[in-house]
């Protein structure tokens, strides 16, 4: 089990330590379940009165907190505390999974595949032809990576993932269990004759570096270029991205949300958990939808929408402030 003092945490931290602990600090814990040895965080006022009752022995803190940490007990300011949080638990991460072959002879392997230095392929893999793996990339078993597919430098890919053929994934990302990439986009025309007919979808998926996608998302290729994921983005589990969609870089889209085809989202957009975004819909750079909301028009740069339809924020509170009004106005 890893245990640090508290000088060797601030050591990484790189804050300010105020008050004295001598013994060792065993793991982080949120404030009410730590126990003696565990440190834990305070990332802002509200959350002050809780350390009086909470058994850490260690919190990182923020440097206007207003309280002292006690006696044997001890805080590390610092500028940010959740990023610190961050630094923290890296610290204190298990070891990842092992793999007792570089390649794992189970893997299937075509010939034509490029393989980088210092890249790992798990059990029960397959990897089509011309498929090309950057380098130090982590492919955990029974991964699917299909014909002319390209995975970056340092990507992890976990377990369950199917890319599809001709799909790109940059450098640095993380693409969680399960997840989709570059799956048929949903197209359909009616037919008289033939009922539903279906639209082929030709084009791909391009991923930007330093992306993180959630476990059972989902990316659909474009039915004729590519469905564009930005750098730096982060896609919570269970997401739908659908076709040609294009993200800017730095974009943040929560659990159960999800893109209709030809959705372009500028850079710094953030999704809210459950919203959902109308085809052919622009959202502008540092806009917020907030979650549960429906997008059914184009919304402005850095602009604050919700509901559904979803309005600008005021408007959506001043109307369910009126609903809530004439309900009560009834019961009377």
């Amino acid at each position: 089990m890893k245990s640090f003092s508290i000088q060797e945490i601030n050591d990484v931290l790189k804050g300010k330590i105020v008050g004295t602990l001598c013994s060792q600090i065993t793991a982080p814990e949120q404030l009410d379940l730590a126990t003696i040895n565990q440190i834990s965080f305070i990332g802002t006022k509200k959350y002050e009165k809780q350390w009086s009752t909470s058994n850490a022995s260690a919190a990182i803190v923020n440097e206007d907190i207003s309280i002292e940490p006690g006696e044997n007990k001890a805080f590390i300011k610092v500028k940010n505390a959740e990023l610190a949080m961050a630094q923290l638990l890296n610290l204190f991460a298990p070891e990842a999974p092992k793999f007792d072959f570089e390649v794992h002879p189970n893997a299937t392997i075509d010939d034509s595949v490029i393989l980088g230095k210092g890249s790992k392929i798990g059990a029960g893999c397959y990897l089509g032809p011309n498929v090309t793996i950057g380098k130090n990339v982590t492919i955990y078993p029974n991964v699917t990576i299909l014909d002319h597919s390209i995975i970056g430098d340092n990507s992890i890919v976990w377990s369950g993932v199917v890319v599809r053929e001709r799909c790109q994934i940059g450098s640095d990302c993380i693409i969680h269990p399960n997840a989709t990439i570059g799956a048929d986009g949903f197209g359909f025309r009616v037919c008289h004759e033939k009922g539903l007919v279906k639209i082929p979808q030709i084009g791909n998926v391009i991923i930007g570096n330093s992306v993180e996608i959630g476990a059972n998302s989902c990316i659909d290729r474009g039915k004729f270029s590519s469905t564009i994921v930005g750098d730096g983005c982060k896609i919570d589990n269970l997401v739908q991205i659908g076709h040609n969609s294009k993200m800017g870089r730095f974009c943040i889209m929560a659990g159960h949300s999800g893109l209709a085809g030809s959705v372009t989202l500028g850079d710094g957009v953030v999704i809210g958990g459950s919203a959902s975004i109308k085809d052919h819909t622009t959202i502008g750079s540092g806009a917020t939808v907030g979650a549960g909301s429906g997008v059914t028009c184009d919304v402005p740069e850095g602009k604050v929408v919700l509901g559904y339809p979803a309005v600008a924020v005021k408007d959506a509170l001043r109307q369910w402030a009126i609903l809530k009004q004439l309900v009560n106005d009834t019961r009377k």
